[in-house]
């Protein structure tokens, strides 16, 4: 469990510092896009993820 919370420290603070995408986060953690987008609301760090963004993928999946 140790060697897990780093690679998610790793890849958050990658996220945070815009060298990794929440694409590249979700994927190497093995998480869904809701899942990470959650984790990050947890911690305190926004996902830059619109309104219009959220409209839009609801629309993409119908």
């Amino acid at each position: 469990m140790k060697n897990r919370d780093g690679w998610l420290f790793y890849w958050i603070r990658q996220y945070r510092d815009n060298k990794a995408s929440l694409e590249t986060l979700a994927n190497n953690l093995e998480l869904s896009l809701s899942e990470v987008i959650d984790l990050l609301a947890e911690l305190g760090i926004e996902a830059p993820i619109s309104y219009d963004d959220y409209v839009s993928g609801l629309k993409h999946l119908n």
